[in-house]
Formats: structure tokens, sequence, C-alpha cells
């Protein structure tokens, strides 16, 4: 729906398998994309308690 106001939230961009160096940095690609992760899934699960009638398997 164009100019929804409540758009539902987006998963984070997976990192590529080639993004991590494996070197152990303190800000790794990888620990990044799980912080991003649980964000989304807070901010979807606030979404769903909103919009009950979404499908779950809706896009």
């Amino acid at each position: 729906m164009m100019n929804d106001p409540d758009p539902k939230p987006q998963p984070p961009e997976k990192p590529l398998p080639g993004d991590c160096c494996d070197s152990g940095c303190d800000c790794c690609v990888l620990d990044v994309y799980a912080d991003q992760m649980e964000d989304y899934e807070e901010r979807l699960a606030a979404w769903r308690q909103r919009h009950p009638e979404a499908d779950v398997d809706q896009s």
C-alpha cells in the first residue's frame, strides 16, 4: 500500500559470506546483523500487534 502510515518492518540485509574477515573485529558485521535482526523482530512483533488482521506469511 502506497503512503502507508504504518508499513510492515522489513528485515535487514543479511551479510554475504565473505563480508566477515574472521579477525575478531570489535564491530563485526555479523554482530551488527544480529543486533539489527533483534531490533527488526521486536518492531515486527509490535507491528503485528497493531495489525492482527495481517497474514503472518504476507510480506
